[in-house]
């Protein structure tokens, strides 16, 4: 397996559709050229071939040639945990070629059946897989496994070797978008911790924890607003981006109500209003199902603010703002934006 990649810029010329399809475009020329060097074991000229092809889509992606589940390679091009950039691997990752017998293509790393067997120098030190030990930890009612990882060569290793090479094995033991769903708190220790098990069991660990979560969940959360006004808040739960990597446009619906508590809460007749809004909007998504979710939605000082997440090129914001046009207390808003982060409902995601 090979690694390569450039993280050190963060700027793409031109838009992320002309750069996706100019890639394809190039891969139709290169491949007979990448197909023969490949078949010689030639990497050295396959990095060169493809460094620069994939750092013209985005200087921050990652890629590697790996093995494949059904064809020979695999390449794959990831965000490599930047959740800005997650979107664009995937939407590399849709517009590619049918896979075939030599090549297929993934937007982030695959699970490796044979990880436990990988061997890399790491520094001039061997890292083998099966020499990997974790302290697994998981929070009670949180759908998340904290890992601290041992490997007898951390002690020679600096710590951000450490950690990127913690990463990498865990990718390759559970598939990076499980990393991103169910791995929580993650550190490269030089002891290893007393209750320890062998990498291996990570998996069933983490298949476990997740079948606890099988179900659609919302939670009810209270707070304050930047100002000390109480707030109430419901999320969707586990909310997590990784699971819609294609929805990067954030739709946010302002909704002033008229009717409020003491504590600018709605209350009566602008509860209900609220709650009707809620049922056709959902019923909307529903049949956006592939498109959109609703993430989260929040009421304070006289607004509940709806958070949703879609496709851009899909009409969910055409529905929202179809949907205002009926609201009677005061001057209802959808603000529409590009967040691939989902950093307008940070405080929520799991």
């Amino acid at each position: 397996m090979r690694l390569f990649g450039r993280k050190d810029a963060d700027e793409e010329a031109g838009g992320p559709a002309e750069a996706i399809a100019g890639f394809w475009t190039w891969w139709q020329e290169a491949r007979p050229r990448l197909d023969t060097l490949l078949g010689a074991g030639d990497a050295e000229e396959v990095e060169k071939l493809l460094t620069p092809a994939v750092a013209a889509i985005h200087p921050g992606l990652v890629y590697e040639v790996a093995p494949g589940k059904e064809a020979a390679h695999a390449l794959v091009v990831t965000a490599a945990g930047d959740a800005e950039l997650r979107s664009l691997a995937h939407r590399w990752a849709k517009a590619a070629p049918t896979p075939d017998l030599l090549w297929e293509f993934h937007p982030s790393r695959q699970a490796n059946p044979m990880a436990l067997e990988v061997t890399l120098d790491v520094g001039g030190y061997a890292f083998a897989l099966d020499k990997l030990t974790l302290g697994l930890r998981v929070p009670r009612n949180q759908p998340r496994v904290d890992v601290a990882a041992y490997h007898p060569i951390f002690g020679e290793l600096d710590d951000d070797t450490r950690m990127e090479t913690t990463l990498l094995a865990l990718d390759w033991l559970l598939g990076e978008d499980d990393v991103a769903r169910w791995v929580g708190e993650i550190t490269a220790v030089t002891f290893e911790p007393i209750d320890a098990v062998a990498a291996v069991h990570l998996p069933a660990v983490v298949a476990d924890v997740a079948s606890g979560y099988s179900e659609e969940e919302w939670v009810l959360m209270e707070g304050q607003t930047g100002t000390g006004a109480p707030l109430v808040a419901t999320a969707r739960h586990p909310l997590r981006p990784v699971d819609h990597p294609l929805f990067d446009q954030h739709i946010a619906i302002t909704l002033p109500y008229a009717h409020r508590d003491e504590s600018g809460l709605p209350v009566g007749d602008s509860l209900a209003a609220l709650r009707d809004f809620e049922e056709r909007l959902a019923a909307r998504l529903l049949k956006l199902r592939d498109d959109a979710v609703l993430a989260a939605h929040l009421s304070a000082e006289g607004h509940r603010i709806i958070h949703v997440y879609a496709d851009p090129t899909s009409e969910a914001a055409i529905h929202a703002k179809e949907l205002i046009v009926g609201w009677e207390e005061g001057e209802p808003r959808v603000d529409v934006s590009a967040d691939p982060a989902w950093t307008a409902v940070a405080p929520f995601l799991t």
